[in-house]
């Protein structure tokens, strides 16, 4: 079994992640999840503007839903953040767009951002990476053009040396209808059980909480 535990690597990558300053039209403050060494990690694309009100990625109204579809597989809000290591493409909010919604963010910020990104994949050799929305889904499969044609499926692939399986998901923004309307709505559930077959994700669900 996996043992699941604050990492002191991950723990000193975090110190300085939070005190980056590489993207001047981010919106400080820098939101990560808790430095878990966990052999499965989840990667979304930036935090909105509401998650520096509590400092923890999928804080608000999306984070509902998202933790809804893992609490069907086994692991409730709070087992999840302490299971799985919570990423992000973007670490800060991009802010506003002013035809509406979030700003979408620039490549370079992307690019900026990558360094945490590969060094917690470094660290963490996860076994599956949870890829949540577009954004995360591109910068991993960047030849799929439609959500239909990567969710529902884990993609084998070579990350920092050792084999990973992908498994992209639809953003849970309630702003989306894909999750909730044919064939995303299959094709999400088939993604949850692939998740759910997993043997990382059986192991962190074996994990006793007096193991950390």
């Amino acid at each position: 079994m996996n043992i699941i535990y604050p990492h002191a690597e991950l723990v000193a990558h975090q110190q300085a992640l939070r005190q980056c300053t590489r993207c001047p039209d981010m919106i400080r403050p820098v939101i990560t999840g808790e430095p878990v060494f966990s052999p499965v990690m989840s990667i979304g694309q930036a935090p909105g503007i509401h998650e520096a009100k509590v400092l923890r990625p999928f804080g608000w109204t999306a984070g509902k839903t998202l933790f809804k579809w893992f609490e069907g597989i086994g692991l409730n809000e709070e087992n999840f953040r302490k299971r799985v290591y919570m990423s992000a493409v973007c670490r800060c909010f991009p802010g506003k767009n002013p035809k509406g919604g979030d700003r979408m963010p620039s490549q370079v910020e992307v690019t900026n951002c990558t360094y945490w990104l590969q060094t917690e994949i470094r660290i963490c050799q996860p076994q599956l990476i949870i890829l949540i929305g577009k954004l995360a889904i591109n910068q991993f499969l960047p030849d799929a053009r439609k959500l239909d044609e990567v969710v529902g499926q884990a993609h084998r692939v070579m990350l920092a040396g050792r084999k990973t399986d992908l498994v992209p998901l639809p953003h849970p923004s309630g702003l989306s209808t894909w999750p909730r309307m044919e064939p995303g709505k299959t094709l999400l559930r088939d993604a949850m059980q692939v998740i759910a077959e997993h043997p990382a994700w059986r192991s962190i669900l074996q994990v006793k909480t007096d193991d950390w």
